[in-house]
């Protein structure tokens, strides 16, 4: 296997780990609005911007507050 390949491979990989983590973090955020957490600390912990945030809230039907 040569390098492009085991990169292309990790890269995949890695691909398919975020895809898998990035739902299982949406429900923690809104678990975590819904329990009264301030939205500045869902941003701090999560890494996604306040707008993301608002969004991913949003679509499960909760406002995030301030």
């Amino acid at each position: 296997m040569t390098t492009l390949d085991e990169a292309a491979a990790a890269y995949r990989a890695a691909k398919e780990a975020l895809d898998a983590a990035r739902p299982v973090l949406a429900e923690a955020i809104v678990t975590a609005a819904r329990a009264g957490v301030r939205q500045s600390e869902i941003v701090r912990v999560s890494g996604y911007t306040r707008e993301q945030v608002r969004r991913i809230c949003r679509a499960a039907g909760v406002e995030p507050g301030e």
